[in-house]
């Protein structure tokens, strides 16, 4: 193997590949992902340390703005909304492995997607980071994305909603405390048609899921001039009154229902 070849190679240019398949062309939040990976030789033998893959997801945090003011609390502190990457789970290959010119690997792995990974709906992406770790070269890395489509509970619960009149206008997943993940998603409807056009300005829903029950946090704007602060926030402060758990055994319709009667009695 000539050094040209190995000095190549090490800055990326004929080196391995990776590819990653996902075999889903949906999950839902609580489904295990499957994915085969495929590498392939490039033009010298290469010895592979590692295969990573992450499942990964954004979400916004406000931070200061001046990286002298470290007090995020602080009212009288200026902020800005900063994307944020979080790791919703991992996976990887225990043993490392030669890939020599020309071959192909290939691998399976499994990855479970945890009960509050986002619905890519709105803002809200989720997606599959695939890497190899090679020793003194440019790693290959390959990125898909994925579509994870909202739990039957949920599904129920848009579903009356929407039924009611109320589309979804915005998603996106915002800083939290106090939850397993540094953040939860937020939904916000606004009323269309229906009993709550002239009513309400918008209803913004926070929902957290565990296989036992689903958590609803509601926010109602009725004066036309906007909520506030981040509804993750206010969660966080324990200065929401409107909460709702529901069980996980209620079918869709029963979810629906709850919700829409539970938004009649206090609002």
């Amino acid at each position: 193997m000539s050094f040209f070849k190995k000095t190549l190679a090490s800055f990326g240019i004929g080196s391995a590949r990776v590819d990653s398949v996902i075999h889903q062309e949906f999950v839902y939040p609580g489904d295990q992902l499957k994915v085969t990976i495929h590498v392939y030789g490039g033009n010298t033998s290469q010895e592979v340390d590692n295969i990573n893959v992450s499942l990964c997801c954004r979400y916004i945090a406000e931070v200061a703005r001046n990286q002298n003011e470290h007090n995020d609390n602080d009212p009288g502190v200026t902020k800005k909304r900063v994307a944020k990457t979080h790791q919703l789970q991992s996976w990887s290959l225990p043993y490392a492995f030669t890939i020599e010119p020309g071959q192909t690997r290939d691998f399976e792995a499994t990855l479970e997607v945890p009960w509050n990974t986002p619905v890519t709906i709105g803002d809200s992406k989720v997606w599959l980071e695939t890497g190899l770790d090679i020793a003194l070269a440019v790693d290959p890395s390959d990125k898909d994305i994925l579509t994870v489509r909202p739990d039957p509970l949920l599904d129920g619960i848009f579903s009356s909603l929407e039924a009611q009149g109320l589309r979804i206008r915005q998603v996106e997943c915002e800083a939290a405390k106090g939850f397993e993940m540094p953040f939860v998603q937020e939904f916000e409807f606004v009323p269309t048609t229906g009993p709550y056009h002239g009513r309400w300005r918008e209803l913004e829903m926070v929902a957290y899921r565990t296989p036992e029950q689903l958590q609803l946090w509601f926010e109602v704007d009725r004066n036309k001039q906007g909520v506030t602060g981040m509804l993750s926030s206010l969660i966080g402060l324990g200065q929401l009154k409107r909460e709702l758990t529901l069980a996980s055994h209620l079918s869709g319709e029963e979810a629906g229902q709850q919700v829409l009667e539970y938004l009649e009695q206090t609002t």
